[in-house]
Formats: structure tokens, C-alpha cells, sequence
């Protein structure tokens, strides 16, 4: 999208100069339209070109992100044509510039995506990727021990199934807000202050978070040219360079010297996967959950049955989806026999539990991206791998890895998506995923009443369904939050249908982070 927007603003430019003069000579001779196609058919039109952000006109989809920077990202992507999942790459890549306190290069996640065509990708039903960042394989020496990074290697598989534009178009403005900074949000500088000490304590994190001696705080610029760097380097030479080309062995070197004991082997074995999702019926629609390993899902998925039951019921319903992911990590067998065995699993708890950050993307033609992505910890190990920029995650062998949610509803009868919400917050997660899922199709507002602390969760719904009326969607971003939804309305409901719920304002009040490093 850099060198496309660029040349199609010259060609813009060159169609409007010909357009003026031509339309000079023929106003004597009745008017400019017929030259204007003309001018058209040599010169390009005159209003933004596919690939070029405005190219869609009406209504494009929308984007829900947990940092506003990187959903305005994706609204581009959108705006230029792109598919669900090319904005949700560029939103995964830009999230790890933006709030690389729960999303990074170093760590990883989890995404659904839903293809409303059946001659499309999985014929019409969704799947998951998973590249929940591991363990290294054969972990050394090491007082910082760090997770394999997977989260470029992710979204390009996410991408090969489900992408349009070119791949590396799609790093290019988080390599442009690395390069030339961007402004600090909120949620970012609220996870500062909970972590600026342990943070301040390698030189390599001091650099890029405390770049005057002092933590950065709201509203201030964010310059981070070694990950520009990185960034760049994936665009021009590919994601496999940073697993199994020069910059894997400079990033493994780095990140030995920074205590994280991983090696070049770690990096080329670590892979992606793509699984399909946990369905599960809800009346004549069908919700998909994100699968273990990214058990957030599975527990949504139990909290979601509990609450058809009784939409009431929350603290039942966040019960069951703690006893599931108990059950599950202490290796309960098959998912849908934990599903299943679900209401009569005793109550169990879960130790503190790590941040992530979650986004959800919807199209012009229907078609979702979920995902959830994390650090497992907030700022992950605390230190960066020198010369990369790149913040460790934590291990998931020193630390509990987070509940990731997610979820998708569509209508398998008509192949319409109907909600995508994602849930986030420590041990609320999985429950805040559920609730807000429940409300949406149920046609009501998804935080009346008020999700419970600490859960967070951000909502995509269209009440008819997409393909269909795109004026019976919605998007809003939880109002106990720092995130940010942002869409293109497709004009009002005819006179007496029934009103979809109305995206609430965000009034920035900051999670509490978890963090390990002290």
C-alpha cells in the first residue's frame, strides 16, 4: 500500500490536470462529461483507486481494536478495499508497535476467521490459527527465559488463506509509525506505570519506553527505529527471515545475551497452526470459539451455554468457564468432552493470570477476523533482543498462559455473519467473550448490565445478518476500556424496524495488568 498509494496519487493527480484543461476546451462545445471518460480510460479516474484508502465507498465493515492507533489502521485497509483479513494483519503488526505491552514480534495469539462465501476458504465455516507462543523445545542457560515468537509467522498463514493484497503492503504503516513514531495511548501508558520499574531495569527496554530518562506518558510521541527496522526487513526479505534466515541468528543471539535461552532451532521448528473452531448451536445460528491450546475459547464456549440457559446467571456462568479451563489444563481429555461435562465440574480456580489485547474485523462482504494476542505478561520478559527492537514474551514454563477469546456467530442457512466479539481481562476474559456474545444475538445492548470486573470485551454485530442490510450492523468498544470502533454507516433502518444496539462511548478507564518481572 505504500509504493500503491503513492502512484496512485500521482495518477490521481495527472487525471485531474488533464480533466481541468480538457474540460477548459470543452465547455464551448457542451460540456466536459464525455472527455472526463476519456481522460479516464488514459489517465486513471480521478477518485481514489483500489488499493487506495476511500476507494469503497458506503460501507466498508468495520474494526474494533483494543488501542485506537491500529484500528484506525485497519479502517485504511478497509477503506481500500482490503478483505477482513488483510486489515487484521496490518492491525496484528501494527498492535505490536502501538501496545507492544500485551501484543509483539516476540509473542503470539489466536485468530478466527469466517469466509461468508462457501466457494470461499473452508466453505463458509469457520476455522482457528493458533500461534499461542511456546516454550522453547530445548531451553538453555538462561535468568529470563522467553516464549518462541510466533506472531508474524501467524498472520502470514492467516494471510495465505485469506488475503488479498500483497503481504508485505501490509506491514508498511507499522513500519511507518516505528519510523516515525506515534502517539502514546492510554492503555499503553497506564501498563507503563504498573510495570516502569522492573521496565527501567534493562538498558534495551530503557531505551525505547523511557527515552528521556522518565517513563513515556499520554499524548507523547513513540519513536521506535530498531523495530522499524525489524519491520522493514520482514517487508523486504519475508517472514521467514526472521525464523530461519540472517535475522533469525541475530535475533537468537540477541536474545540469548538477554537471558531468554532460545536458539535458532526454537525459531525454525515454531509453527503455526490451523485448526477448526469449536462450534457450538445457538438456535438457528452457529457461534465458533477459539480451540485449546488458546483455552479462553473453551471457556467462553462454557460460560456462552450457561447463559442461554439463564442470561442472568453471570457469576454462575464465570464460574463454569474457570471450572473448563481448570479442567482442560490439567489435561481433561478432548474439548467437547470438557464441554460437555461442563455443569458438573466442582469450582476450581485459576493462579494470576497474564494481559493480552484483542481486535475484531468485519468486511463489506461479510467476511470476520477475531483475534486475541499476548505477551504472556505484561512487557513479557521486560527486556529486548538488541539491534531487533523486539520485546520477549515470557515463557509459558514460568508463567500461566492467558485466557485467549474469541468468538463468531453466523447463520449457516443464509452464510451471514451475525457477531464477532473478543473477550480480554485476566480470569474475565473467557466470561466477558460469552456475555457480550449472548447479548448481541439476543438484539440487546452488550454492556447493560455492566460486564464484572475485570473482564473487557469488544462486540461487531449485524441484527440481519452480512451479506444482507448492512444498516442493521454495529460496533462498539467496551466503555471500560482504551479501544476505539470504528466503522461507515450504510444510512438509517426503514420506518418501524427494530433499532440495532448503538456503539457506546469509551471512557478510558485502564485494565489492571499482571505483571511477573518485579
Amino acid at each position: 500500500m505504500r509504493s500503491g498509494g503513492n502512484s496512485g496519487g500521482m495518477a490521481g493527480s495527472i487525471a485531474r490536470a488533464a480533466r481541468a484543461v480538457l474540460c477548459a476546451t470543452a465547455l464551448a462545445v457542451g460540456g466536459c462529461g464525455s472527455l472526463g471518460k476519456a481522460v479516464d480510460s488514459v489517465a486513471g479516474p480521478s477518485g481514489p483507486t483500489n488499493g487506495m484508502p476511500g476507494y469503497v465507498k458506503g460501507f466498508l465493515g468495520s474494526v474494533v481494536a483494543d488501542e485506537p492507533s491500529a484500528a484506525l489502521v485497519g479502517r485504511e485497509v478497509l477503506s481500500a478495499g482490503g478483505t477482513a483479513a488483510d486489515a487484521a494483519v496490518a492491525v496484528g503488526f501494527a498492535l505490536s508497535v502501538t501496545l507492544p505491552s500485551r501484543a509483539g514480534l516476540g509473542g503470539g495469539g489466536a485468530c478466527l476467521a469466517y469466509g461468508a462465501d462457501r466457494k470461499g476458504p473452508n466453505h463458509g465455516v469457520p476455522e482457528a490459527f493458533l500461534f499461542v507462543p511456546p516454550a522453547p523445545a530445548h531451553p538453555g542457560a538462561g535468568d529470563r527465559p522467553a516464549a518462541v515468537p510466533l506472531l508474524a509467522r501467524g498472520l502470514f498463514l492467516l494471510h495465505s488463506r485469506y488475503g488479498t493484497r500483497q503481504f508485505e503492503s501490509l506491514l508498511g504503516p507499522a513500519e511507518d509509525m516505528a519510523r516515525s513514531g506515534v502517539t502514546v495511548s492510554r492503555s499503553l501508558a497506564h501498563d507503563l506505570s504498573v510495570v516502569a520499574g522492573p521496565l527501567a531495569a534493562d538498558s534495551g527496554a530503557r531505551s525505547v519506553f523511557f527515552p528521556a530518562g522518565a517513563p513515556l506518558q499520554e499524548g507523547q510521541r513513540f519513536v521506535q527505529p530498531g523495530m522499524a527496522a525489524t519491520l522493514s526487513q520482514l517487508r523486504r526479505a519475508g517472514v521467514g527471515d526472521l525464523y530461519q534466515g540472517g535475522l533469525a541468528h541475530v535475533f537468537a543471539d540477541s536474545a540469548r545475551d538477554a537471558g531468554a535461552a532460545l536458539s535458532a532451532e526454537d525459531l525454525r521448528g515454531a509453527l503455526p497452526t490451523e485448526v477448526p473452531a469449536l462450534l457450538v448451536p445457538a438456535g438457528t445460528d452457529m457461534v465458533a470459539f477459539l480451540p485449546p491450546p488458546a483455552d479462553g475459547g473453551l471457556a467462553a464456549a462454557a460460560a456462552f451455554n450457561a447463559l442461554r440457559s439463564d442470561p442472568a446467571a453471570l457469576d454462575a456462568a464465570g464460574a463454569r468457564a474457570l471450572a473448563v479451563a481448570a479442567r482442560w489444563r490439567q489435561g481433561g481429555g478432548s474439548p467437547t468432552a470438557v464441554l460437555a461435562a461442563a455443569p458438573g465440574l466442582p469450582a476450581a480456580t485459576l493462579p494470576p493470570l497474564p494481559a493480552s489485547a484483542g481486535f475484531a474485523v468485519l468486511d463489506r462482504n461479510g467476511n470476520a477476523v477475531i483475534c486475541a494476542l499476548t505477551m504472556n505478561n505484561l512487557f513479557g520478559t521486560g527486556r529486548v533482543a538488541a539491534g531487533t527492537g523486539i520485546l520477549l514474551a515470557a515463557s509459558p514454563a514460568v508463567v500461566p498462559p492467558p485466557l485467549l477469546a474469541a468468538a463468531v456467530a453466523y447463520d449457516p442457512r443464509r452464510n451471514a455473519f451475525r457477531a464477532a466479539v473478543t473477550g480480554t481481562g485476566q480470569q474475565g476474559a473467557a466470561l466477558s467473550a460469552a456475555a457480550v456474545m449472548a447479548r448481541a444475538l439476543a438484539g440487546a445492548a452488550p454492556y447493560a448490565p455492566p460486564l464484572p470486573p475485570p473482564g473487557r470485551a469488544d462486540v461487531i454485530a449485524c441484527t440481519r445478518g452480512l451479506p444482507g442490510d448492512p444498516r442493521s450492523c454495529t460496533w462498539a468498544a467496551d466503555p471500560n476500556g482504551s479501544g476505539l470502533a470504528l466503522g461507515q454507516a450504510a444510512g438509517a433502518l426503514p420506518p418501524g424496524a427494530p433499532a440495532a444496539p448503538k456503539p457506546l462511548p469509551d471512557n478510558y478507564a485502564p485494565a489492571p495488568g499482571i505483571p511477573l518481572y518485579r
